[in-house]
């Protein structure tokens, strides 16, 4: 168990500063700050690298966390049968199905959007082993309409899975960050468009995709630590528009996105996978600064994702929503605007 913790550790937070870190840019060459010689980096000053001795604090602190009935005794949490009148005839409206996790279906101008999609019971590199779900996957992917796009944050397996990829196959048109074509290529994925922070893509119906930045990192294995890009997205269709922001930390980049490509109907904001904080926060947001980057963004809407399917990190399962709420409150702002739904749950904005 603790060689696969290791094993897993290496693919999702890293080795080491001085073992990923390419040298940067020549002094003269003009390079965006996210980008490096070889690789990509989180262009804000306050990053820092975490290595083995943070690992195994970590892993001290997870016995003590395991033992906690709040941990130990996780249960899946109620699914809801979802909109299916809606979902295939959705009209003019923004319509959001929340799948788990990071998996949402979006509809919105007459295209129907899956980000991040996973179906498959574990999020790990092999299928024996790793996070599997705790609240189960609430509707037969088969059922879901004809997908136009997807939306792909990063290359984490709680994020990027092969069979389901796979199973989507190449009827849809993955939008990916770069460095990533080459990975959905070796699936046999060919109908890929590549994109930097920033870069713009026009979609079938005159509608836009904007690639933006998040503060994360990459990696499948343990000796690929940020060859390929992490990113979230803004999508727009006639009136409405929508952010998807993947995995992230809190940084300046809510304001920004806010101000270059807002306004903004709906957020998905990450909510969970944020304890310990001293070791997660750099990388995910925590239920208060997702309230926090709401503002940032100056967002009409935002339902809170990546809780509540898979145990990833210590915080008790049920925690993240009602934090998510709580802090709204503080914040003056009402259910209306900070949206928590339940697995399978559809929500329809006219």
């Amino acid at each position: 168990m603790l060689l696969l913790a290791l094993a897993l550790f290496l693919t999702l937070i890293g080795p080491p500063d001085s073992a990923v870190r390419p040298p940067d840019s020549k002094p003269g060459t003009h390079r965006p700050p996210h980008h490096l010689t070889k690789g990509f980096r989180n262009p804000w000053s306050d990053e820092r690298e975490y290595g083995f001795r943070d690992f195994f604090r970590w892993r001290q602190y997870r016995k003590e966390v395991e033992h906690s009935s709040s941990f130990r005794d996780a249960a899946a949490l109620p699914i809801v049968e979802p909109n299916w009148l809606v979902i295939h005839e959705p009209g003019d409206s923004l319509v959001v199905t929340w799948i788990g996790h990071a998996t949402c279906l979006v509809q919105i101008g007459g295209l129907s959007i899956l980000t991040d999609p996973i179906f498959s019971d574990r999020c790990s590199p092999v299928s024996f082993a790793g996070p599997q779900r705790v609240t189960p996957l609430p509707l037969d992917p088969a059922r879901l309409p004809a997908i136009d796009y997807v939306l792909i944050s990063h290359n984490h397996y709680d994020h990027l899975d092969r069979a389901t990829v796979r199973l989507l196959g190449n009827h849809p048109t993955w939008f990916v960050p770069l460095g990533l074509k080459a990975w959905f290529a070796r699936q046999g994925i060919t109908n890929t468009v590549e994109m930097d922070w920033w870069d713009s893509t026009e979609l079938r119906n005159g509608g836009e995709v904007v690639c933006v930045p998040a503060r994360h990192f990459s990696s499948r294995t343990p000796w690929n630590r940020n060859e390929v890009l992490w990113a979230g997205w803004v999508l727009s269709s006639g009136k409405q528009r929508f952010y998807y922001a993947g995995d992230t930390g809190y940084s300046v980049h809510f304001a920004e996105i806010g101000a270059k490509v807002g306004p903004i109907d709906l957020a998905l904001l990450p909510i969970g996978a944020y304890k310990p904080e001293w070791f997660m926060l750099p990388m995910h947001i925590s239920p208060q600064q997702a309230v926090q980057a709401h503002l940032d963004l100056g967002v009409e809407r935002s339902v809170g994702i990546h809780w509540g399917t898979f145990i990833l990190a210590d915080e008790p399962f049920e925690e993240p929503p009602r934090l998510f709420r709580a802090s709204a409150v503080e914040a003056g702002l009402s259910e209306d605007q900070i949206i928590v739904l339940q697995h399978g749950q559809t929500l329809v904005l006219p």
